[in-house]
């Protein structure tokens, strides 16, 4: 019971492939990208997720990779400064905080970088046939290899989840918005700093933030809809670009030129806002870890550290548990039902929050539940 193979190299599979090394399993990552993927927004190591990647030897490495912000600001229409904070950032929470913000390609460098499991880039899972000894899995490449068990680190639209667990439709509950992400120049001469722009109704406005010691700055936009993403949004990257051109062509203050850059972002991401929620996180011999079981989405602000949390309980539950891979798995879940739980249901209080005050124009920042970041006490294994 030694032979894992991991499916996808974001944050999840990197991680868990480090620990799996660590109590001695021979792990296989797939990632359907040619390698590892590009851009993505800021994300968070919190709570409990900062001692794992302590534990992991590499918290000093991601915290001198942080985005570094030291503040942000709200502009108007015409870019009239209307808030102004170095206490904390919109997107990272408390600047002078234990936790740790961080993009999300630098982060899944570090993280595949701490392990030395194999790697196959450019290639994907198409098939997983398994009975009570083994998966027998299919390649996209034509490759047909066997293991032991199966994890889906493949994000919220997993298609390890769809080939065991059914169609996306089934799971994913979409929170009635969606956001975009790319990279645009730090034109705005931006020092360690986040710029948001709040607009009013349906549209969010846009944040930008320096990045990369502000050689760049990243660029976020949101929307609010229930069209369901099965039917809203394009699979083609040029038309999601235009469908959130046209969502914000009568936008102020910087957007249309921050528009203009996204024609041409080679990192561009937009997706809905969405969640999964499962019965049960494992099927079989095949598991799932991080977004791909239980994502809470961008709302959240935790989907980066539950990937984190839940791929070190679920290595440590498969060592503990000496091979009994349905034991360890009914253990993972145990542990963690009530932390994800806790966390989407952040998420849910978060986007409530914000649309109240796109109604009332406050531009206050709410405080972390650190009731929900922390309430995972992180076990020893």
């Amino acid at each position: 019971m030694r032979k894992v193979l991991i499916v996808g190299a974001s944050i999840g599979g990197p991680a868990l492939a480090h620990w799996l090394r660590r109590y001695g399993f021979e792990v296989t990552v797939v990632e359907r990208a040619a390698g590892l993927r590009p851009g993505g927004q800021a994300i968070d190591v919190r709570g409990p997720a900062v001692e794992v990647v302590r534990r992991m030897g590499v918290l000093e490495e991601v915290r001198r990779r942080s985005t570094d912000l030291r503040g942000m600001s709200v502009v108007g229409e015409n870019g009239e400064e209307l808030f102004r904070t170095t206490d904390r950032t919109a997107s990272g929470g408390d600047v002078d905080g234990p936790d740790v913000e961080i993009l999300r390609d630098d982060l899944a460098a570090i993280l595949a970088g701490a392990g030395d499991a194999e790697y196959l880039f450019g290639d994907a899972v198409v098939s997983l046939d398994q009975d009570s000894d083994e998966v027998r899995v299919g390649f996209q490449s034509g490759t047909r290899r066997t293991f032991d068990l199966v994890v889906g680190a493949d994000g919220v639209h997993s298609s390890t989840r769809r080939l065991v667990f059914g169609p996306e439709e089934d799971h994913l509950r979409h929170l009635g918005s969606y956001l975009a992400v790319w990279t645009v120049p730090n034109y705005l001469g931006l020092d360690r700093w986040e710029v948001v722009y709040p607009m009013s109704g349906d549209l969010w406005g846009a944040m930008v933030m320096s990045v990369r010691g502000n050689r760049e700055a990243r660029v976020y936009v949101g929307f609010d809809t229930d069209a369901p993403p099965a039917t809203f949004l394009p699979s083609d990257v040029g038309e999601q670009k235009r469908l959130v051109a046209e969502w914000f062509a009568h936008a102020g203050w910087e957007l249309p030129r921050l528009l203009k850059h996204m024609e041409d972002a080679p990192d561009f991401h937009f997706d809905a806002m969405a969640q999964i929620h499962l019965d049960a996180w494992s099927r079989g011999r095949v598991a799932l870890v991080g977004d791909a079981g239980y994502c809470g989405s961008p709302a959240s602000g935790q989907g980066t550290s539950m990937a984190l949390v839940g791929a070190y309980v679920l290595a440590g539950e498969l060592a503990r548990a000496g091979g009994d891979h349905a034991a360890a798995f009914a253990a993972y879940e145990r542990e963690l039902r009530d932390y994800v739980a806790g966390n989407q249901a952040l998420a849910l209080e978060n986007q409530a929050r914000r649309r109240e005050q796109a109604k009332t124009g406050d531009h206050a920042l709410p405080e972390n539940s650190r009731e929900v970041v922390d309430a995972y006490p992180l076990k020893d294994y």
